[in-house]
């Protein structure tokens, strides 16, 4: 099937990033793979706070920030300047979306809130990622990813039993928030597609972890079930859970009954499903702990690769616990392309992460790494109708800047 290498789905839509860190770079990040044209403006000298985590002594080299703002292009703006908070309002009246994470009211203190640039921008499709949302009685508290696994209540159910609140491995309810505003733009354009229209997706990163709780929450509307930690065990399959053998971790997943007995088959223990605490997935559940010794026992006398060449064989899904090196260099990532290697213009290749989803038409891309501090300021702003001049003055006062250039009398940024 013939892939379209130059148009992609937002080819031509403008975007304008003001956001830090996570939840909403990853927002825009998702948005510029699709094709849109995101600017993202960072204040001039320190930019974005993700240039400065991780311990690295060069902004631009910093990896958190390169993957996070892929395929855009940079300008620094100065908004605590009249003429930088006057330079964004100008650039919105001509964008269709604008991305923020600030907390709540502090655009609209400047004069760059949804209502103030609705009004002289109708059709601008404005998403705010918050730790609580614009509204409710927490809308003025700061928010991270941890806060938000706690009052979600993925870290009461997130670990083993009977040990200390565990948050995910990732930064799940930011990474979910950054989704969930991409779904939540696209929705509002196409809103906007048939109606005229654009309007404001106000996301939060609670909501995007309660999002989440779908089993758990679905059991405590039903029967007042309160989830707990399980491990890595399911809460309506068993068994379903990952399981140690001879020199490692693997995963198992028996989900239905015919599976059940093809595990047993496979790792030649049909006795169990005979056993009276096993023969169906009600029992099972209720004898998880004493079904997961008797599976461990038997995976014990072989390696992951062997079992999971058995499993496999037999139609079990399973497949080993990888750790981060691993899954790159597992050859079947690989083949899907979750490896990406783009030029920096100032560290040579760089790797980032593909894209998840595969198009036959117009695939999402990754074709540049994230932008030096300000790299694009002259560009974006000639682009947009600022003459020389006018470009020049912003300069020499300070109101954006570019790489290695600071306004007079200032050190370099």
């Amino acid at each position: 099937m013939e892939v379209d290498q130059q148009a992609r789905a937002l080819s031509g839509i403008r975007v304008l990033d003001l956001t830090q860190v996570m939840a909403g770079a990853y927002c825009s990040a998702l948005l510029a793979d699709m094709g849109a044209d995101v600017v993202k403006i960072e204040r001039p000298g320190a930019g974005d706070d993700t240039r400065r985590m991780g311990g690295v002594t060069d902004p631009e080299a910093a990896p958190g920030f390169i993957a996070l703002n892929r395929n855009k292009r940079g300008l620094a703006v100065d908004l605590k300047t009249p003429a930088g908070v006057e330079l964004v309002r100008r650039l919105a009246a001509d964008a269709d979306v604008l991305v923020e994470n600030y907390r709540p009211g502090a655009l609209q203190r400047l004069g760059l809130g949804f209502d103030d640039l609705a009004s002289i921008n109708p059709r601008l499709v404005y998403c705010s990622i918050s730790g609580f949302g614009t509204t409710g009685p927490y809308s003025d508290r700061g928010g991270f990813d941890l806060v938000a696994q706690g009052m979600s209540g993925l870290m009461s159910m997130t670990g083993e039993p009977d040990g200390a609140p565990v948050k995910a491995g990732v930064p799940v309810c930011d990474l979910n928030a950054g989704i969930f505003g991409a779904v939540g733009v696209l929705n509002a354009l196409m809103y906007r597609e048939r109606f005229g229209r654009g309007q404001h997706v106000d996301v939060s990163l609670l909501e995007a972890g309660i999002a989440t709780t779908v089993w758990e929450t679905a059991n405590w509307f039903a029967a007042g079930d309160v989830a707990t930690p399980l491990g890595s065990a399911h809460r309506m399959s068993a068994p379903y859970q990952a399981f140690p053998t001879a020199d490692g971790w693997l995963t198992i997943g028996a989900a239905n009954q015919r599976t059940w007995e093809k595990l047993c088959s496979a790792i030649g223990r049909t006795d169990l499903t005979e056993d009276p605490r096993f023969v169906d997935n009600p029992t099972r559940l209720r004898n998880r702990e004493a079904l997961a010794k008797e599976i461990a026992t038997t995976l014990a006398t072989d390696t992951r690769a062997g079992w999971s060449q058995k499993l496999h064989a037999a139609g079990v899904p399973c497949g080993p616990i990888n750790s981060i090196d691993e899954v790159y260099r597992d050859e079947h990532v690989l083949s899907r392309e979750m490896a990406v290697r783009v030029d920096h213009p100032g560290l040579g290749p760089v790797t980032h992460i593909g894209q998840p989803y595969k198009l036959s038409h117009s695939p999402s891309r990754i074709t540049r790494t994230a932008p030096l501090l300000g790299e694009h300021s002259t560009e974006v702003l000639a682009e947009s109708g600022w003459s020389d001049e006018e470009i020049e003055h912003l300069l020499d006062a300070g109101v954006i800047t570019v790489p290695h250039r600071a306004p007079e009398g200032s050190a370099a940024t």
